[in-house]
């Protein structure tokens, strides 16, 4: 079968296939069909010429929108070609779209072209049933409305797919809500504290790092930033990034002036796995980035939005070292300016992702393993190495589609809520029913009874044969047997003793 559409294009300026599945075939078929991997087969009938500006036009009309691949396409279209088109209808939407983008991206009018002859109806660059999308901000010249996540100069993709509209459906803040009303304040303060500490643990940990005692607070009290209602600047992102690295030498003065790269154990330019934008492309990037973050679109959902921004950061690594840290914790911050979730009240994302690491992998590399190849990079020992970017390069970083990534956090919120939170507080609660029921009936350190009844529970409701024999000089046998009924009996749902029957 035949690529047409953005396939063809990609082909034709040599881009990475960044489309993956998500591309348009020529095939014996009597009507454009959609397969569940995302191919769009097409009839032979409605194939396009084989020029850039007519391939564009189709992919517009039949596969939405890819600013990456039609910026690479109309920075190669010849200007008195497009003016021809939109001369010969004038009122086309797609023809309307491609001037609008080629004007904007070229920075002047099309030749011989005046007036563009619109009279039709304002029209929406994204189409808001197939993408999110942002506030409207309409071009007269054109009638087109561009409503994409940020400006021109950065606007993350995310596509409503299947799967991320099932995810939207969950209202996963929503619940979160709902739970912390259900479960009483005391109750709540504890599962907190116990979110923070396993956040901070968890944060660390997916970087394969136990963290010491001043690392883990100082995070921790990063976290506790994140319900303040504080715009993204640079500042306030260096002095964050000084909160989260503790080797002196890396602390941040403003974001990164030299290339960074992300390196595999094996020397050389065989062990670098990806390239993140040269300095200047990510400072401009990441004004774009503040935009969005400290402007939350109305109608996106915040965790989509937490999404977009801390996944976009990661990929733009604006610093030698904490990116990934602060990536995680801007979820935190992004949640906390939407005002979905109750006052203090943290879902320990983190504790999700390190579960799920081969997931997060995943929603990294969709992006970060076709980025790779825009970067020749050489290595002349030591540390010297020499880069070499790829003609265009930058509109891949602009445009980034980050809808896996979008799907991946609205996941990890559910976990981290289900699997975590909700467990936690479950936990707590056979907790207190265990120790006031053992408390009533025997005298032993409280320090001890805390021990042994989170070890039972751990250990799926039996005490070790090691933790017998630990406790045994100073808790009686009969004791440690009726905590292990106990705890048993709490895990199982039972009642401790007729009085909970009633």
């Amino acid at each position: 079968m035949t690529d047409i559409g953005y396939a063809w294009i990609q082909d034709a300026v040599g881009a990475p296939n960044f489309l993956g599945t998500q591309r348009a075939r020529l095939a014996p078929v009597s009507r454009i069909e959609r397969l569940a991997d995302g191919t769009l087969l097409v009839p032979h009938k409605l194939a396009p010429a084989p020029t850039l500006l007519h391939q564009a036009l189709f992919a517009l009309k039949h596969e939405g929108v890819r600013l990456d691949l039609l910026a690479l396409a109309l920075r190669r279209v010849p200007a008195a070609e497009l003016a021809a088109l939109v001369r010969a209808v004038p009122n086309s939407i797609y023809g309307r779209k491609l001037g609008y983008l080629w004007e904007t991206w070229h920075g002047q009018p099309l030749p011989d072209l005046a007036e563009t002859g619109v009279a039709a109806a304002y029209v929406p660059l994204f189409d808001p049933e197939a993408y999110a999308v942002g506030q409207p901000r309409r071009d007269p010249r054109w009638r087109v409305e561009f409503n994409g996540l940020g400006e021109l100069d950065f606007c993350p993709i995310v596509r409503k797919t299947p799967a991320l509209i099932d995810r939207l459906a969950r209202d996963v803040l929503g619940q979160a809500q709902a739970f912390a009303d259900s479960v009483g304040a005391a109750l709540l303060e504890r599962a907190l504290a116990w979110a923070y500490l396993s956040e901070t643990e968890g944060s660390f940990a997916i970087e394969g790092e136990a963290p010491s005692h001043d690392k883990a607070s100082r995070f921790d009290a990063l976290l506790k930033q994140a319900h303040q209602q504080q715009p993204l600047t640079e500042e306030l992102l260096v002095a964050w990034q000084n909160a989260t690295v503790s080797n002196p030498l890396d602390l941040a003065v403003q974001f990164r002036t030299e290339q960074n790269r992300l390196q595999k154990d094996i020397p050389g330019a065989a062990g670098v796995t990806y390239v993140p934008p040269e300095p200047e492309l990510a400072a401009a990037l990441m004004a774009g980035l503040m935009r969005l973050a400290n402007q939350h679109p109305p109608g996106l959902d915040a965790l989509v939005h937490a999404a977009v921004v801390s996944f976009a950061f990661v990929l733009i690594h604006p610093f030698m070292d904490g990116n990934g840290r602060l990536s995680r914790f801007l979820v935190h911050h992004c949640l906390g300016l939407s005002g979905r979730l109750p006052p203090e009240f943290l879902l320990p994302i983190s504790v999700a992702m390190k579960k799920h690491e081969s997931a997060y992998l995943q929603a990294l590399t969709t992006f970060s393993k076709p980025a790779r190849q825009l970067c020749e990079v050489r290595w002349a020992g030591d540390e010297h190495f020499a880069y070499a970017w790829a003609e265009g390069a930058d509109v891949w970083f602009r445009y980034m589609d980050l809808t896996e990534a979008a799907v991946f956090m609205l996941d990890m919120a559910a976990a981290s809520l289900d699997m975590h939170m909700r467990k936690e507080v479950e936990f707590l609660a056979m907790f207190d029913r265990v120790k006031s029921f053992i408390d009533a009936r025997h005298d032993l350190r409280g320090s001890d009874l805390a021990t042994l009844i989170v070890s039972i529970f751990q250990n799926g409701g039996t005490l070790s044969v090691n933790r017998r024999k630990r406790y045994a000089e100073r808790v009686r046998p009969d004791v440690l047997d009726a905590i292990e009924d106990a705890v048993r009996r709490a895990m199982q749902g039972h009642a401790l003793d007729a009085a909970e029957q009633v």
